[in-house]
């Protein structure tokens, strides 16, 4: 697509020198001023992804395709291209704030290593950089918090320096490694309301990985839904809510309660996912699956357009689609 600043293209993540595939042919863009959510249960390869398009997988991991940000391909990228592009133009929140930043050093070091490395910005320059992002991102009296060390901070606002650190250098494309996990629901609700003002303030994309459907509705424009390291459905997230054509994108929105349904059961999916080792043959979620026939046995179904900005890796989707969505 023309107007994406960032195309993936059959991206693929291997470990243990091919025996492990974590992310399977993965392709999917994002336009600017837009939310993407991957989506799906741990262990479905959302967070590969996102460390595959920043080159940031350990050195057993082995990553193909192409991650084209703005016509040229981060995989190929030198060293020296690669660190102008990685948290300068393109920036991570990882899911985990507590082991992301540095416990030995204080919070003002931490983002002015950012500054430093892809600003022109004297020492002074710096500080008051480090004073407005904490400003921006919601942390009060910022000068003297800036001295303190993580430890030091809630939860909540230990990920308000992530943002801070990620926003440094006014990136345009933001990836968040499920920015929510752990927090209460009312710390989640502030951090995805700053997520989304950032956005429109800085006219920035972002991609969002997460597991909770919920945070897809209230945030995210498109999504893109991940099972045992292949996407298997994609859409706007008004049109996959509505008419969802997978049966694990079914079982997904099932499984969440909803207002007006007290009494009703959840629609479970039953069964854990495959193991990255002992993937089943065929379509990875047929022993999972109620709509499951012969060929999802045998045949590995491929990601197919169905309509404009939707598409869906499914051999009976039309009984899927009968089948109606759950809520």
């Amino acid at each position: 697509m023309t107007d994406a600043m960032l195309e993936v293209r059959n991206l693929t993540t291997t470990f243990g020198h091919g025996r492990l595939t974590a992310v399977n042919d993965v392709s999917f863009t994002v336009r600017p001023g837009e939310v993407l959510g991957l989506v799906g249960e741990s262990g479905s390869g959302k967070s590969v992804t996102l460390r595959s398009i920043m080159r940031l997988t350990p050195e057993s991991g082995a990553v193909a395709g192409q991650v084209l940000w703005r016509g040229r391909d981060v995989l190929k990228m030198t060293a020296s291209d690669l660190r102008r592009v990685r948290g300068g133009q393109i920036s991570m929140i990882f899911q985990e704030p507590m082991t992301a930043l540095n416990p030995v050093l204080p919070v003002f070091v931490q983002i002015e290593e950012n500054l430093r490395a892809h600003t022109d910005l004297d020492r002074g320059a710096r500080a008051a950089r480090a004073r407005e992002l904490m400003d921006l991102v919601g942390i009060p009296d910022a000068a003297r918090r800036l001295r303190e060390y993580p430890h030091q901070f809630s939860g909540g606002m230990r990920q308000r320096v992530m943002i801070a650190i990620g926003l440094a250098s006014n990136p345009k494309l933001l990836l968040a490694d499920e920015p929510t996990t752990a927090l209460d629901v009312t710390i989640q609700d502030q951090i995805l309301k700053l997520i989304l003002d950032l956005r429109d303030q800085l006219a920035m994309s972002v991609v969002l990985v997460t597991h909770d459907l919920g945070v897809v509705a209230a945030t995210c424009d498109r999504m893109a839904v991940m099972y045992a390291g292949r996407i298997v459905e994609t859409g706007t997230v008004a049109q996959v809510f509505a008419q969802p054509n997978h049966a694990y994108t079914r079982g997904l929105l099932g499984s969440v309660p909803h207002a007006g349904t007290e009494r009703s059961m959840l629609l479970s999916i039953e069964g854990t996912p495959p193991p990255l080792g002992a993937l089943p043959a065929g379509c990875a979620f047929h022993p999972r699956c109620d709509f499951a026939t012969a060929p999802c046995r045998t045949t590995l179904p491929v990601l197919e357009d169905i309509a404009p900005d939707r598409s869906v890796a499914c051999f009976n989707r039309a009984a899927v689609l009968a089948a109606g969505s759950p809520i």
